[in-house]
């Protein structure tokens, strides 16, 4: 692959509640486009394309297009050439995945991506109803409140069936999650507070949801954005040189992979049945990035931003990363291998569960922290010096599922 360089970027706050202020989806993308331009330090001029990763701003906003703001924000880019990508939860990741092909196949020096989700307008049962579209309609969670902790569920069951589960490991996930968040200054849940108790199955300190997935087993319903200016090798070069940086520098898309399935959940189980893994495309997805990264397997990087919509998606994530047998994700959750200071930190960022999962922008917010990691610009959430480290974002019951790695040479 072409390299692709990541210059620079930004997030909002995810605490923000944007109608309540006042202030809607327009207003979010420009917010999160002018701060991702100035912290890259480039010219809107200079941006050759953009991307839009957005899930459901048609149900939450009424507002489609969203790819025609870029305009709006800035004269300059009155006839940029766009484009809107929608893959549910995973929308962000495959926005970047179309700028890296432009990129890529030479058409442009450099991209702009902004994800984007817009979701705290309305009622907890009305969020869940729209989110509920990237699930098969009328074909599954047909008879729930809640369609995606009861799909989750399902997951879950399917552990419990092929090899066993227990509470109190999917219980340390969130509690590491909300942990990691206390010191993300743009994270969702910074500020709560957490009694003792609370990550048991305490009814009453901790609500069932649907099944056996809690309330601190959930990710949050979130507003936010975020954005990525990516590069060519030759204009990161110059953008280097101009800031006396060298180029083994600055961040680059080392690796990526991406897979699909069928939108079914139940069809995914059934094609996997007998299979140590629930879901063996995230595996070959997680090994199509690494060997494109020229890397041996998974502990050659320094940590992972996933997808944890739910604290089994994360657990789902350490077994088919190859991080530890299939059904023994438990064991480096007990051994404190993913935890900040273990030796394969998950979400030092505090994950959808901590830190918020505004749809469509999780993918670049995740690739965003990666790039802070390994540049050491992290903040309080830095790790002890990583190269290199990845993402997986996942759209659906695992349905489109991406994985970028992303690292510097020096």
């Amino acid at each position: 692959m072409s390299p692709v360089y990541l210059l620079g970027g930004a997030q909002t706050d995810f605490a923000r509640n944007w109608a309540r202020e006042g202030l809607d989806i327009y207003d979010m993308f420009a917010e999160v486009l002018r701060a991702g331009v100035a912290e890259a330090g480039i010219e809107p001029a200079q941006i050759g394309c953009g991307h839009v990763g957005n899930f459901v701003g048609e149900l939450f906003t009424r507002q489609g297009l969203l790819n025609g703001f870029f305009g709006e924000v800035y004269p300059e880019l009155n006839s940029l050439p766009t484009a809107r990508h929608e893959a549910a939860c995973a929308s962000g990741s495959i926005a970047l995945l179309s700028a890296m092909r432009d990129i890529e196949a030479g058409h442009y020096d450099t991209a702009c991506v902004v994800g984007l989700e817009y979701m705290r307008n309305v009622d907890g049962r009305t969020g869940a109803e729209y989110l509920g579209a990237a699930a098969w309609q009328g074909r599954e969670a047909t008879d729930c409140d809640f369609p995606w902790p009861h799909l989750f569920d399902r997951i879950t069951a399917e552990y419990e069936q092929r090899h066993g589960i227990r509470h109190e490991h999917l219980a340390r996930i969130a509690e590491i999650n909300f942990g990691n968040a206390k010191d993300n200054p743009n994270a969702q849940t910074r500020g709560w507070q957490f009694p003792v108790g609370c990550f048991s199955e305490d009814d009453s300190l901790n609500p069932v949801v649907e099944g056996r997935v809690r309330k601190l087993d959930c990710g949050q319903i979130t507003d936010g954005a975020a954005c990525l200016i990516l590069a060519s090798e030759n204009f990161a070069r110059q953008w280097a040189s101009d800031r006396g940086l060298q180029l083994a520098d600055i961040p680059r898309i080392k690796g990526w992979g991406h897979r699909s399935a069928p939108i079914l959940l139940e069809h995914k189980l059934r094609a996997s049945a007998g299979q140590p893994l629930l879901f063996p495309h995230v595996q070959s997805m997680f090994q199509d990035a690494l060997r494109r990264a020229g890397m041996r397997g998974v502990n050659d990087l320094d940590g992972l931003e996933t997808h944890d919509c739910f604290s089994v998606t994360e657990y789902m994530a350490i077994d088919h990363s190859g991080l530890t047998a299939p059904g023994e994700s438990w064991k480096a959750i007990e051994d404190g291998r993913i935890a900040r200071d273990g030796d394969f930190p998950i979400n030092p960022s505090g994950g959808l569960i901590g830190l918020g999962h505004p749809v469509g922008a999780t993918g670049v917010r995740m690739a965003l922290d990666c790039a802070r990691q390994v540049s050491g610009r992290a903040g309080a959430c830095q790790l002890p010096d990583p190269r290199n480290m990845a993402t997986f974002n996942l759209g659906g019951s695992a349905t489109t599922c991406v994985s970028l790695i992303i690292g510097v040479d020096a």
